[in-house]
């Protein structure tokens, strides 16, 4: 079986992310967009598309000129979703040199709160050099591409810049009797600005800048030689003190925990996301071999899934425990508790089934139907056994086999009519697996419905026949310890 976090939801739109290289202008940015929402409205499903190329700097989600979001609205009915999401990836492949990220607005936004990347998958490399770090996801970007099912592969926009760097000399420095955070301090204010005070204008303001002119700040020589006030009130140009030279360095450095990190995000389409991440990790550990002080973490939806299923499995533990204590507390007798608990691995052979039928992936919504299928299925258990108990209790049944069948005709209706309600309540929503609102309540109901046919079916069978073979001894220490409590 696969695994997932979630059910794959139908929303009806999607979100297109279009990158392109990292300084491409507002301008060249719009034409790509435009060229994308035209061979995005070639598909037939699509009914219309909007585009939000880079965005603002104070926005909560602030992008480059180099990012572009289509929203992409279908129309109803159609093909199936994957076919259509293999036709707009086909016409966007006319777009070399960019990046195409293919999602959903609500998916998108899961995978940005769950790993701060809008894919499914995240891999994370923490390092140093920033030169090892974009070689090392170069490397893994190369190796996740040839696993099946892995698509949208995108490394994270980094490109060299040319950048002025201003070095200051300490030694020069105080041989003329100057402190080099003075004069850092100045030559920020010179050329990066200061803002010493406001301009109110009626209802707006404006901040009052200090700072050179635009064309001082853009000539390299100027910035050699800017004048240097001596404690002395002489004057040095700058080149004296610093070494002042363009270098290369790349546009923007990201950490996560005090440390540089770069980001190789993908999405997985036609597998499900355990089985395809677990290739993933094995390709890369088994075929690259990360330099010392680096490592790789991997995030997104497949890390929410592997501890949400850990706190599941946790949880059910506790929840096997409690309805052990609850019927043991009742029934006074171990053996009893544990034939009536008997009916949850029945139930769990009806939903596996049901499970491997409709696609064979868990996901967390088909582990919560796992623990709610228990109770439901303990249930069936108990008014079998119980009823056993109250004919030798109370209408004077010797135990065998005449007493067992009576039981299990005279439950028969009871357990058929409990199991058929909880059925026909689940069957509308396990009609349509791909309807808007039902992806997640689909696997829940299939795998309690899927649970229930067993267990019904099951319980008549092997109730009665365990009962049989282990029911007497604990049904007369049942009966015994009654009759103590009552005389």
């Amino acid at each position: 079986f696969g695994t997932e976090f979630l059910p794959p939801f139908n929303e009806g739109s999607y979100t297109i992310n279009v990158l392109t290289p990292a300084g491409t202008s507002l301008e060249e940015s719009n034409k790509i967009g435009v060229i994308a929402e035209k061979q995005i409205l070639k598909v037939p499903e699509v009914s219309l598309t909007s585009r939000r190329t880079g965005r603002a700097e104070l926005d909560e989600h602030a992008e480059p000129p180099s990012y572009s979001e289509i929203d992409v609205v279908l129309k109803p009915g159609g093909r199936p979703k994957d076919q259509v999401i293999a036709d707009i990836r086909t016409n966007l492949n006319i777009l070399k040199g960019t990046t195409v990220n293919i999602g959903q607005p609500i998916s998108h936004r899961l995978d940005h709160i769950l790993s701060g990347v809008r894919a499914q998958v995240a891999i994370k490399i923490f390092g140093n050099d920033l030169l090892q770090l974009r070689a090392q996801a170069q490397l893994v970007k190369d190796k996740i591409a040839e696993v099946p099912g892995v698509v949208d592969i995108q490394l994270e926009n980094q490109v060299m810049v040319p950048q002025l760097m201003i070095k200051l000399d300490r030694e020069a420095v105080q041989r003329y009797g100057l402190h080099v955070g003075t004069i850092a301090e100045d030559l920020e204010v010179f050329y990066n600005g200061k803002v010493t005070g406001q301009v109110l204008d009626g209802q707006k303001s404006f901040d009052v800048v200090i700072r050179t002119d635009n064309e001082t700040r853009k000539d390299f020589e100027a910035i050699r030689n800017t004048q240097i006030a001596l404690p002395d009130g002489g004057l040095i140009p700058l080149h004296q003190i610093a070494k002042v030279e363009l270098e290369n360095s790349i546009n923007a450095i990201n950490h996560e925990n005090t440390q540089r990190r770069i980001v190789i995000s993908a999405n997985v389409q036609d597998r499900d996301l355990g089985s395809t991440v677990k290739e993933m990790q094995e390709k890369v550990k088994t075929e690259l071999k990360m330099p010392e002080g680096y490592y790789i973490q991997w995030g997104g939806q497949f890390e929410s899934q592997q501890s949400a299923s850990r706190l599941i499995g946790i949880l059910s533990i506790f929840s096997f425990a409690g309805i052990f204590l609850v019927l043991y507390s009742h029934f006074k007798s171990s053996r009893i508790a544990l034939q009536v608990m008997l009916n949850i691995p029945l139930a769990l052979i009806g939903s596996v089934v049901a499970v491997m039928l409709t696609g064979g992936v868990f996901s967390i919504a088909t582990l919560v139907g796992f623990i709610t299928l228990t109770g439901i299925a303990s249930r069936n258990g108990i008014m079998m056994i119980s009823h056993y108990i109250h004919l030798v209790q109370h209408e004077g049944e010797v135990f065998g086999d005449k007493m067992i069948i009576r039981g299990s005709i005279e439950r028969l209706v009871p357990v058929l009519m409990t199991a058929l309600v909880a059925a026909l309540a689940l069957i509308p929503l396990t009609m349509d697996a791909t309807a808007p609102g039902k992806e997640i309540l689909y696997p829940v109901a299939t795998v309690i419905l899927g649970g229930l046919v067993s267990s019904t079916i099951l319980d008549m069978i092997v109730t009665p026949v365990v009962f049989k073979m282990f029911g007497e001894k604990a049904l007369k220490k049942y009966i015994d310890s009654h009759n103590q409590s009552d005389f």
